[in-house]
């Protein structure tokens, strides 16, 4: 895709969902987050909920007022306010997403509005895919918009060597088609927020 002079670039902001040790979704992630740095529309960059460590939500006002008391709370609405979209990288915990990712959910409401959503999962054999399911259903009632494509990468151990991620090809085309789809919804719904559609 080609960039109209214009036109600034957008921040897409990849979420590392998994907290555990042992984890692979930070490699996954740092692959996901270097792949989008290639596409000319975004400025891309990584936050990993086990690095900002926010605690089960504990803000005393709810979130749809902004009024928050603690200064996780404050950097984290910033963070996402300054965002134009969305990628969450998540594996599957039970037929679910993990707590870490629906707890950073929670701790906002107006910063999420009107901004894409995309999801990459990894797993076992079902690759994630429920996580997907059910993320879709919270992100929607932020008013945040799920796409469509998503990356999928079942049998995830067989991609990882000495820590790092190592797409196949099938990797690669999806990340283009969640970028590409991403781009283009993330354009008009930052032309929604400005009041300039």
């Amino acid at each position: 895709m080609t960039l109209q002079p214009s036109a600034a670039p957008m921040t897409l902001t990849t979420v590392v969902a998994s907290t555990r040790p042992g984890r692979v979704g930070r490699s996954v992630a740092d692959w996901f987050t270097l792949r989008a740095a290639k596409h000319d529309q975004f400025e891309s960059h990584t936050v990993d909920l086990y690095e900002l460590a926010l605690p089960f939500f504990d803000e005393p006002h709810p979130p749809a007022l902004r009024r928050y008391t603690k200064s996780h709370a404050r950097e984290w609405s910033r963070i996402v306010d300054a965002s134009d979209a969305f990628v969450f990288v998540t594996p599957e915990y039970n037929g679910g997403f993990p707590a870490p990712l629906k707890n950073a959910w929670d701790y906002l409401v107006v910063e999420w509005q009107h901004k894409p959503a995309a999801f990459v999962s990894y797993g076992g054999v079902s690759a994630g895919t429920r996580a997907v399911q059910m993320g879709k259903q919270v992100v929607a009632n932020l008013r945040m918009l799920p796409i469509g494509p998503t990356v999928s990468i079942p049998f995830v151990s067989q991609f990882v060597d000495e820590g790092d991620f190592r797409p196949g090809k099938i990797h690669e085309a999806a990340a283009e088609q969640v970028l590409d789809e991403l781009a283009r919804t993330a354009r008009v719904m930052r032309r929604l927020r400005s009041g300039t559609y």
